[in-house]
């Protein structure tokens, strides 16, 4: 890869970069070589282990310093090869967002946590009180001055991690999956501004591992990696392009590619405005029929929900003093449904199903649940009609051995140990995992920690199941699994409650969108119309999914690539 400059000296230089770890069968990166020149912006994408967390420890010598196995190859930094430099050394130059960013974040406050990278390299006083108010001010969180990092929401965490590690003006910026908690709006936040990091910098390269392809598509350059090998590496329209590549190798194609791809078109479209004009170009589109179709099947689908199951009325909750976390919400859920909440980072969506539990109670106004308050109620028996998936599996994950961690709910509850070792094995066998009781819960994969919370909330055989981001973290292949197993549930009849920022999560299972924005419920309709109300999303920060934005360009309101692959056809 190069700048606009050919002579320009390369921030980062890889060669044939190889690391295994302690005891592993085989190596976690395996001949990765590349160059990043002042202004290239590089997304590494690829399916979980496929050796992205890898790249990003090992440019600044966090491999192999503090995580241990064989490391060969070379990393040069502006020229310097960084073989014989600490970790300390690497940070003037190397800004490093983990993908579990609260791991970074310890001071009291936000303006602290900023200073701390210059403080570090002795940077003088007036300047790094300037650079705390214009960093703060690019991320969005000078709202929040004063604010303790451990008040704040996921996605507002991750920002400050983002600032935190700009503070020094590294060089080279690492972001490891550094927006996986932000809601849209701020995940094109997070992009917009690393392409304005490098484009107004004379020295600055980003390395960028995520697994959007949209938001991929302005990158510089697209890197692929598959078992720690590079199986792409190119141009954001060379890469991104080939819908089986990327599925094959873990990573969810671009709704247009795969909509172009399964028309049998060579055209490879990256934006809607180009997928429109093709499609209109060759004749193709989708009927009234169809679209009367499908509202006709989502009429017919809610005819078979049950009784109400939770109903929220006049609901506010306030943290402390200052506006309500949530403000008079009035809300139904019905035995049945597959319901979404979305909307920005700090909107309440978590502080409002948190009240379904009894993990928060109301400030004002009431929660029912089976027709019951919460406000007398006891956790643990709420808990056996609401179970809550945690959006970290690790917040609640805590025993030797998976079988212990399923049974830990129904032992509470005082059941006898048949009645115990019944519901553990039923709750193992409904997420894939029988056989695997012994198995050491913290050895495990993320997606298989999440079927694990999942087993441990469903030994409690509760009504409704809240899952709490539920893919965030996972490649195509397990947000996929985890996405069958919710529906599975659902069609068992639970009750699901998914809070996402992932629309096409909300667009592809949810039977009904629930928006909030700034505490309020802004929105509650059925799926398909919530996201045919564009203005209301726009007021809420929300981006629909590619594929709704195509098709409603169409006129017609498809929420899936094989919805609309079913309907598109000549006139």
């Amino acid at each position: 890869m190069q700048a606009d400059t050919p002579t320009a000296e390369p921030v980062l230089s890889v060669r044939d970069l190889r690391f295994t770890y302690r005891d592993a069968d085989r190596p976690a990166l395996d001949g990765i070589s590349f160059d990043l020149c002042p202004g290239d912006l590089l997304v590494v994408m690829g399916a979980s282990g496929a050796g992205k967390s890898t790249l990003c420890r090992s440019l600044n010598r966090i491999i192999p310093h503090f995580i241990k196995g064989s490391f060969n190859g070379q990393v040069r930094l502006l020229g310097q090869d960084t073989s014989g430099l600490r970790v300390a050394d690497c940070a003037r130059h190397v800004g490093l967002v983990f993908q579990d960013f609260e791991s970074q974040l310890f001071a009291t406050n936000i303006e602290l946590e900023v200073a701390f990278g210059a403080e570090s390299l002795g940077i003088p006083r007036i300047e790094i009180v300037q650079r705390i108010r214009d960093l703060l001010s690019l991320v969005g969180l000078s709202h929040l001055s004063g604010r303790r990092p451990a008040s704040l929401s996921g996605g507002e965490k991750q920002r400050l991690a983002i600032a935190a590690a700009l503070a020094s003006n590294p060089p080279l910026l690492v972001l490891d999956e550094a927006t996986s908690d932000l809601d849209p709006v701020g995940k094109s936040a997070i992009f917009r501004l690393a392409a304005a990091l490098t484009a107004s910098s004379s020295h600055r390269a980003i390395v960028f591992a995520h697994h959007d392809p949209e938001e991929a598509v302005g990158a510089s350059h697209v890197l692929l990696l598959s078992e720690g090998r590079v199986a792409a590496l190119g141009p954001p329209d060379q890469v991104l392009a080939d819908p089986q590549l990327l599925s094959y190798h873990g990573v969810v194609p671009l709704a247009l590619t795969s909509l172009f791809d399964g028309l049998g078109l060579e055209d490879r479209p990256l934006c809607e405005e180009n997928a429109t004009e093709l499609l209109l170009q060759r004749g193709l589109r989708i009927p009234d029929e169809a679209a009367q179709r499908w509202q006709a099947n989502d009429r017919a689908r809610a005819q078979t929900y049950g009784q109400p199951i939770i109903e929220v009325r006049g609901l506010t909750h306030r943290y402390a003093a200052g506006d309500p976390a949530v403000h008079k919400a009035d809300l139904l859920l019905r035995r049945g449904e597959c319901v979404a909440i979305i909307g920005q980072n700090g909107s309440g969506k978590t502080t409002l199903v948190k009240h379904f539990n009894g993990l928060l109670r109301p400030t004002e106004g009431d929660v029912l649940v089976s027709g019951e308050s919460t406000r007398d109620r006891p956790l643990n028996a709420l808990a056996q009609h609401v179970g809550y998936v945690f959006q970290n599996p690790d917040h609640q994950i805590f025993a030797a051995t998976v079988a212990e961690e399923v049974a830990f709910a129904p032992t509470n509850f005082g059941l006898d140990r048949d009645e115990v070792a019944s519901r553990v094995a039923e709750s193992l066998a409904a997420v894939g995992f029988s056989g695997r009781e012994n198995d050491d819960p913290f050895s495990l994969t993320k997606g298989e920690r999440q079927r694990v919370a999942v087993a441990s909330v469903l030994a409690g055989r509760p009504q409704v199941l809240i899952f709490d981001e539920p893919t965030t973290g996972l490649d195509e292949r397990e947000s996929r699994r985890m996405m069958a197993l919710i529906n599975q549930l659902n069609q068992r009849g639970h009750t699901i409650v998914l809070i996402t920022h992932a629309m096409w999560l909300a667009a592809e299972y949810a039977h009904r969108v629930i928006v909030m924005h700034q505490g309020r419920i802004l929105l509650d309709a059925p799926t398909r119309s919530a996201f045919a109300q564009t203005d209301v999303l726009r007021q809420a920060a929300i981006i629909p999914p590619q594929i709704v934005r195509l098709c409603r360009r169409l006129g017609a309101p498809a929420l899936t690539v094989p919805e609309a692959l079913e309907a598109l056809r000549p006139p």
